[in-house]
C-alpha cells in the first residue's frame, strides 16, 4: 500500500472502475480499506461478493476516503460533483478517470486548491498490459503524480504527459486496441480467404501480433528496422505492402486519430 494513504475509493464502477479496484488490490491494497459506489445494487453486491470490499454510497465515500477515484461517464460527472463537490475537503487527491474532461472540468466544481490527476488507461489493463497516462492538474504535486503512478503500474506501464496531450493519448492508446483488434479481425478474413480453417487464422495472427509487440518493446529498434528486416527484394512481403500503400493505409490511420482526437475535444466542450 501507498505510504501514508489508509483509504482509497472508486466513485462509478462501470469497466474502467472495476479494472481500477482490481489494479489497487493487485497493488497491495488492503480490501478492507477500499470502497466503492455503483448506480444499481445489483451491480454492488457483485462487486462486493467478487472483492470483498465494502460498498457505499457517494457522500459516504467522499467522507471516508482518502483518494477518490472518480470514474463515471464523462456526461454524468457534472450532476456528480455538483452532488459531493461541496463536500469534498481540499487536501483530498481526486484522480479523474473520466475521458475527455480536462483537470479545471473538476476545478470548477471542486474546493479552491483541491489536487486533481487525470488519467487515461486502456482495456489491457484486464491483463495487466495496461499503457497508463498520468497529468497533473494545476494543484497536484509531484507527490500526487507518485502515488497515482503507484495505483497504476499493477495494471501495465505508465508514463507522464502534460495535461495538453491528454486528447492525443485518448486517441492513440486510449482508443488504440480497438484500432489492433480491427486490423487482427480482417487479417483473420484474410486467411480464411487464402484457404485457412478460421482457428487455424485466429492463432496464427493472434501469436503475430504478440510476437511482434514484444519485438518492438524489447529490441529498441525502431518499427522501420523491424519491418525492413522481414521486406527482402521482390518477396512475398514487399508486394503486400505495395497494396497497403496504393490503399492508403497509413493516410487512414493518420485521419482515422485525428478524428478520435477531434472527438475527445467534442466530449469536453460538451461537457464545461
Amino acid at each position: 500500500m501507498a505510504a501514508g494513504v489508509h483509504t482509497g475509493a472508486v466513485i462509478g464502477t462501470g469497466k474502467i472502475g472495476e479494472l481500477m479496484l482490481s489494479g489497487l488490490l493487485r497493488a497491495g491494497w488492503a480490501a478492507d480499506k477500499l470502497m466503492a459506489t455503483a448506480r444499481r445494487q445489483a451491480r454492488a453486491e457483485e462487486l462486493s461478493q467478487r472483492y470483498g470490499i465494502r460498498m457505499v454510497d457517494n457522500l459516504t465515500a467522499v467522507a471516508e476516503a482518502e483518494v477518490l477515484a472518480i470514474a463515471v461517464k464523462p456526461q454524468d460527472a457534472a450532476a456528480l460533483l455538483d452532488d459531493i463537490g461541496p463536500k469534498v475537503p481540499a487536501d483530498k487527491l481526486v484522480i479523474s478517470l473520466c475521458a475527455g474532461l480536462p483537470t479545471s472540468f473538476f476545478g470548477r466544481r471542486l474546493p479552491e486548491g483541491t489536487p486533481v490527476v487525470r488519467v487515461m488507461t486502456n482495456t489491457p489493463a484486464l491483463v495487466d498490459e495496461a499503457m497508463t497516462a498520468i497529468s497533473a492538474g494545476p494543484h497536484a504535486t509531484v507527490a500526487h503524480l507518485a502515488l497515482a503512478e503507484e495505483m497504476f503500474k499493477p495494471l501495465g506501464a505508465t508514463i507522464r504527459v502534460p495535461e495538453s496531450q491528454q486528447d492525443a493519448v485518448t486517441a492513440l492508446s486510449g482508443s488504440g486496441p480497438a484500432y489492433f483488434y480491427l486490423l487482427v479481425e480482417a487479417m483473420i478474413d484474410a486467411g480464411i480467404l487464402l484457404g485457412l480453417p478460421r482457428q487455424v487464422a485466429h492463432d496464427l495472427i493472434v501469436q503475430t501480433a504478440i510476437g511482434s509487440a514484444v519485438m518492438l518493446r524489447d529490441s529498441g529498434e525502431h518499427p522501420v528496422t523491424l519491418r525492413e528486416a522481414v521486406t527482402s527484394p521482390a518477396g512475398t512481403t514487399i508486394s503486400a505492402i505495395r497494396e497497403l500503400e496504393n490503399h492508403g493505409v497509413r493516410a487512414a490511420l493518420l485521419a482515422a486519430l485525428e478524428a478520435a482526437r477531434d472527438r475527445a475535444r467534442e466530449l469536453a466542450d460538451q461537457n464545461k
